[in-house]
């Protein structure tokens, strides 16, 4: 940094006046613009040249070549030594503990027609626990939430999430947490694996089932080594930040006391960063919800494949009370997770006289859940949930029933939303991106990259655009692209709406923001139950479904960046003059450019993410090709493909925007 030094006035020189307009500086926003405009004039000289358009059924070399290897790999599996001794071993070790884990709460085992523990001592077991690491308030959500996963009809399948869940945490919380408190004590290492970590985050769920299926087979074992891939990089993040959030003083005090480098990591590290290293379980936890979920597309037993099963056949009731009971899940998850986490903060500043008696009560408390394990294990009414789940039909005859009115009563108003939006807004860029030929496309979007995010995000850019034409699925590519694209701008819009009423009103937001905590709880499938009923199996109903699913997060980011914009600066304003609208739109989105930029990086990769999953509901492009390589063999070569394609378009997405954000607080 170089600071400007005054000269003395006895010494300050003469400097000639620059010429009219020599000091004038060009905007990023004027090159763009500029960038926009020879786009639109060469598009309309060039379109539909060069288009590089496959039809659906159409394959490249490149994506026959994966059809070999996968029909290679199928007939090599059990004699190259490679799969007998490495990738079916992983498998093996996967398989018996994901059967292990069913076959104790959700699979009847082989001896047995019911599982080992039954639904009585699970639901015994989630009470337990959730008072043991909570309060008596977390335990009677979760006895609520499991029993109403019961009375839904849909016990099996919940267990069976819950199983493949607990499978996934178990393993990945098994390499994340020692990762992480590496990652924190070694700088080296951090440097190493954050890179690493970015580009797991980056990457939407989808595409980590394509390539794992062609190693490990479809089912169970895939699912859960692609939950573990997912749900692994937030706890190493929040278990390396936690150690090093511990204050250097403590940990140098240690060592002045005579411990060790293991003494101080057992002693002072670990239990002061404890807290948040639970947070990291806990979206862990979330992670690999959602991750299972969309995981039934390769075969995952569980709620997700109800789900998967109802949207392909335009089942909005069964659907809607399936997706009901993955987001009572995830609520029972999160809040048991959440008040493990606080529970030691809130019983020291508690003055409750109970606390003395927690620890008999946690006894008792385990003897009776051990009678209720008994009892699920031992009799068949304890251990078969009982009733037919008639509440569950309800729900669904509900869901089909509103669906039915809001079809027959409102389509005039939400088709004309959906045609305005289509036609006025995604049509017109879809066709830019899809009808320019290939090269213009990918010049427009380096020279996007290197004036937003600098010459190393152009060459990101550059990359990304070559191995996208070398995909053969450029044309699905760009339409998804536009979905994403459009996505975004209407999540930012949004976001700044709400963003801005909710850093400037705290009111504001204590009430939203606990609904938005809620929602980012959710996982990405039931987000496209109820817009499936609204706007039927098109893509703007995952377009739509994105919104909702990313507006969140950015509206927090936005929210944040504006109340941290310093008050001694709106007050200037004020006093000068400004009124709201010019204090919102001079001072504090100004200064809050950083934020803004980072939530246009995460709305991007949580749109993008999305709008794939949204290949299930009629939104076709990238989304599409994967579903259907997982469905017809011959096409897996091009859902592979298709897969990659949407690797490097969150690449591509996150190397700019981050770049641009960097820039922007610079």
């Amino acid at each position: 940094m170089t600071v400007a030094v005054e000269k003395p006035e006895e010494t300050r020189t003469a400097e000639p006046a620059p010429a009219a307009g020599a000091g004038r500086k060009v905007s990023r926003s004027m090159v763009v613009g500029a960038i926009l405009v020879l786009w639109l004039v060469l598009f309309a000289v060039l379109r539909g040249k060069q288009t590089l358009a496959l039809a659906a059924a159409d394959l490249t070399d490149l994506h026959r070549w994966f059809n070999d290897v996968n029909d290679s790999i199928g007939a090599n599996r059990n004699s190259n030594p490679l799969f007998l001794y490495f990738f079916n071993e992983i498998r093996l070790v996967i398989d018996t503990l994901v059967t292990f884990v069913q076959e104790l709460i959700s699979q009847p085992s082989a001896d047995r027609p019911a599982p080992q523990i039954g639904w009585l001592g699970v639901v015994g077991i989630a009470g337990y626990v959730s008072w043991a690491v909570g309060n008596w308030r977390v335990a009677l959500l979760a006895v609520a939430g499991f029993t109403f996963l019961g009375l839904q009809g849909l016990w099996q399948e919940s267990m069976d999430t819950l199983a493949l869940t607990l499978s996934a945490v178990f393993v990945a919380l098994l390499f994340a947490i020692p990762l992480g408190v590496f990652s924190g004590l070694s700088d080296r290492f951090n440097r190493i694996i954050t890179p690493v970590l970015d580009f797991m985050q980056t990457m939407p769920t989808f595409v980590y089932l394509a390539p794992l299926t062609l190693f490990f087979l479809i089912g169970g074992a895939s699912a859960t080594i692609a939950t573990v891939i997912y749900a692994a990089p937030p706890a190493i993040r929040i278990t390396a930040h936690a150690i090093r959030s511990v204050p250097e003083t403590t940990v140098e005090a240690a060592g002045s006391l005579g411990a060790t480098r293991r003494q101080a990591l057992l002693k002072v590290l670990l239990p002061m960063s404890k807290r948040t290293v639970v947070m990291g379980v806990n979206q862990t936890i979330m992670a690999a919800l959602a991750m299972v979920t969309i995981a039934a597309l390769i075969d995952a037993p569980g709620l997700g494949k109800t789900v998967v099963q109802a949207l392909q056949s335009l089942d909005v009731g069964t659907a809607f009370n399936a997706g009901l009971s993955i987001v009572v899940m995830a609520i029972v998850l999160d809040r048991v997770t959440t008040a493990a986490s606080a529970r030691e903060e809130e019983a020291r500043r508690s003055k409750n006289r109970f606390l003395a008696w927690r620890r008999p009560l946690l006894g008792a408390g385990a003897a009776a859940t051990a009678v209720l394990i008994y009892m699920s294990h031992t009799y068949v009414w304890a251990a078969e949930f009982p009733g037919e789940g008639g509440i569950g039909s309800n729900i669904a005859s509900a869901a089909d029933t509103a669906t039915t009115w809001v079809q027959d009563n409102l389509s005039g108003l939400t088709n004309a939303v959906r045609d305005v939006i289509t036609n006025g807004l995604l049509n017109p860029f879809q066709s830019l991106l899809t009808d320019s030929p290939w090269w213009l496309v990918g010049a427009v979007l380096i020279a996007l990259g290197v004036v937003l995010g600098g010459l190393r995000a152009g060459l990101t850019t550059a990359v990304c655009v070559g191995l996208l034409v070398a995909t053969g699925v450029w044309s699905d590519g760009m339409t998804t692209l536009a979905s994403t694209l459009v996505a975004t701008v209407l999540v930012m819009l949004l976001g700044i709406v709400f963003g801005v009423w909710m850093g400037r009103s705290a009111l504001v937001d204590r009430m939203l923001r606990p609904s938005l905590d809620a929602a980012q709880v959710m996982p990405p499938f039931v987000y496209l139950v109820p817009f499936l009923a609204l706007f039927g199996a098109t893509r703007f109903t995952a377009i739509v479904a994105a919104v909702v699913y990313a507006a969140p997060v950015a509206m927090k980011i936005i929210a944040d960046g504006v109340r941290n914009v310093p008050a001694t600066t709106v007050e200037a304003a004020t006093s000068a003059g400004c009124n709201t609208w010019q204090i919102i739109t001079k001072v504090q989105l100004p200064m809050a450019r950083g934020a803004l930029t980072l939530a246009t990086n995460q709305g991007l990769i949580y749109v993008l993410s999305m709008v794939v999953v949204g290949g299930l509901v009629g939104a076709g492009a990238l989304g599409y090709d994967v579903v259907a390589g997982f469905s017809q063999g011959q096409l897996f070569g091009k859902g592979l493909a298709a897969g990659l394609a949407i690797v490097l378009l969150g690449v591509m997405f996150d190397r700019i925007t981050q770049a641009a954000a960097r820039r922007t607080s610079a």
